[in-house]
């Protein structure tokens, strides 16, 4: 194929997308946006010294003593918001049994934000991680902007293929300094061998300074494995491989068990971080599904 039907493919891709998904966007997210991710009130801005007739409610009193002089904290409204799309472009994102694979859902999901927030006037940065950080587009205004980061989000090929959660977490909080609004869009696949996350730490130190979100994306084989006798399987990430009896219950039972001590793990951290999180399978209907993000915030 040539560079330029690879272009024409491209595009026609990106217009597709760019169809549906801003329809999404106007009929049914506009207004849950906004009330989920708007009207936050007065942000911190400063702080300078008292002034006759300012609210004593707004005094720093660190800064107060430290200086030794009446010091008050100055707010102003925030008008609009940073939204930043933490993309995760590890190879299991390939992986799809039942109405396409992971990769297209978070495209699309992408999309339908991205197209929310521009509605909202807000500004919208894209974040590509493998187990490492991949590409940053930060956060601008306009839909010449959105599509760009859908355009990378299609064809974006990583460098490296495994899944470091931690890295894009730490990324992101070194890298935007204001509070912005975050949406982590993964299979939030990045456990050790007992299965609990490995990305708790930089969960942590995240939550404390942006607002973050977990859009977990899966597929409903990986949930369970079909019995489909002996079968030579292969790791996506690591490249290892391993040859699997499926007809044996005892193997399938474990794997069960193994993903259902995972998902557990997971959704204990973002409880204990109070991190809004939904989980969306290829085959379900993300509508509906961010609808109840929205509405739970």
């Amino acid at each position: 194929m040539s560079n330029s039907q690879s272009a024409n493919d491209l595009l026609k891709k990106v217009r597709k997308i760019e169809i549906k998904t801003r329809a999404l966007s106007h009929q049914i997210f506009a207004g849950e946006y906004h009330s989920a991710f708007k009207g936050r009130g007065m942000a911190f801005s400063e702080v300078r010294e008292y002034q006759y007739g300012d609210d004593v409610r707004n005094m720093d009193w660190n800064v107060t003593a430290r200086l030794r002089s009446p010091y008050v904290k100055v707010f102003e409204e925030e008008r609009e918001l940073t939204v930043v799309l933490l993309v995760d472009v590890s190879r299991s994102g390939l992986f799809g049994t039942v109405g396409g694979i992971k990769k297209d859902t978070i495209a699309e999901i992408a999309a339908v934000l991205s197209f929310s927030a521009l509605l909202n006037n807000d500004k919208v940065g894209a974040l590509f991680f493998s187990d490492r950080v991949e590409k940053f587009i930060s956060p601008q205004k306009g839909r010449t902007h959105l599509l760009h980061i859908i355009r990378e989000i299609l064809e974006f090929r990583p460098e490296s293929d495994g899944t470091d959660i931690s890295a894009a977490l730490r990324y992101l909080t070194n890298a935007i300094k204001k509070k912005c609004t975050a949406f982590l869009l993964s299979d939030m696949l990045d456990v050790g061998a007992d299965g609990s996350p490995r990305y708790e730490e930089a969960l942590k130190v995240a939550v404390n300074r942006h607002d973050l979100s977990v859009i977990m994306i899966s597929d409903p084989r990986e949930r369970s494995i079909p019995d489909i006798g002996l079968v030579h399987v292969k790791d996506s990430e690591t490249g290892g491989t391993a040859w699997v009896d499926t007809s044996d219950r005892k193997v399938r039972a474990a794997y069960e068990d193994w993903f259902r001590n995972v998902a557990k793990s997971s959704e204990r951290l973002f409880l204990k971080y109070n991190v809004d999180k939904v989980d969306i399978s290829v085959n379900d209907d993300y509508v509906k599904g961010l609808m109840t993000l929205f509405k739970n915030r």
